[in-house]
C-alpha cells in the first residue's frame, strides 16, 4: 500500500492593537489582533488497483477578544473519490464526494505575546457532503465538536511555526437521511502522527 499525505497550513495575521497592548513589530499576539487563516490538505492512497484521493481547502478569520482569548471561524470546500464495497459482495464501486462546511469556535492562548505559546480550543462544525455512485447521489450532513491542542513559535517578528493535533472529538452523520441510521462517534486524538504543521505570517 502506498500512501501520500500532504498538509500545508498558512495563516496570515493583521495586528492593529495600540501601544499599550504591544509594540509595533513585536512577536506574538495581543488584544485586538485580527488574523486570516487558511488550511490545505491533500491525501492520496493506493491499494492494488484501487486509489483514493481527498482534497480540502479552508480559509478562515480570527480575532483576539482579550489578551488570551480569540474567536475563530472558517469555511471549507472538500472534494475526493473513494472505492467502496457498497453491497458487501466483493464488488467495488467508485464514489465521488464533494461538499462545503463551516466551522466556528474559540481558542485560549497561554503566553500569546511571547515567541512560544500553547493553545487549546473548542469548535463546532457543520459539513454537507454529496456522494455520487453509479448515477445515484445522496447528501450527508455531519455535525462535529472538537477540542484541538496547538503549539506556536515565532521565529521572527512576522513568521511563526504552528502545529496542532486533535484532542477530544464528537461527530454525528445522518448518512443521507431518508430513514438511514445515523452514525455517531467519539475520539481522543493523542496519536502524535496526526500532527499538522503550518505557518503564521503577521503584518
Amino acid at each position: 500500500m502506498k500512501k501520500i499525505i500532504l498538509t500545508v497550513a498558512a495563516v496570515f495575521a493583521f495586528g492593529f492593537a495600540n501601544a499599550q497592548d504591544k509594540k509595533e513589530g513585536s512577536e506574538g499576539f495581543s488584544k485586538g489582533d485580527l488574523y486570516l487563516s487558511g488550511t490545505f490538505n491533500f491525501a492520496s492512497e493506493k491499494t492494488g488497483d484501487f486509489k483514493t484521493d481527498q482534497f480540502t481547502i479552508a480559509p478562515g478569520l480570527g480575532y483576539f477578544l482579550s489578551e488570551n482569548l480569540a474567536i475563530e471561524g472558517s469555511l471549507a470546500y472538500l472534494s475526493g473519490k473513494d472505492v467502496v464495497d457498497v453491497t458487501g459482495d466483493g464488488d467495488f464501486f467508485e464514489v465521488k464526494n464533494s461538499g462545503f462546511g463551516i466551522n466556528a469556535g474559540v481558542k485560549y492562548f497561554w503566553t500569546p505575546a511571547s515567541k512560544f505559546s500553547l493553545s487549546v480550543g473548542g469548535n463546532i462544525s457543520y459539513v454537507s457532503v454529496k456522494s455520487e455512485i453509479e448515477g445515484f447521489d445522496s447528501t450527508s450532513k455531519i455535525i462535529g465538536v472538537n477540542v484541538p491542542v496547538g503549539l506556536h513559535y515565532f521565529v521572527s517578528n512576522s513568521f511563526a511555526i504552528t502545529s496542532s493535533w486533535g484532542g477530544f472529538g464528537y461527530s454525528s452523520n445522518d448518512n443521507g437521511g431518508d430513514g438511514a441510521e445515523k452514525t455517531t462517534g467519539f475520539n481522543l486524538g493523542l496519536d502524535m502522527s496526526t500532527i499538522n504543521f503550518g505557518l503564521i505570517y503577521k503584518l
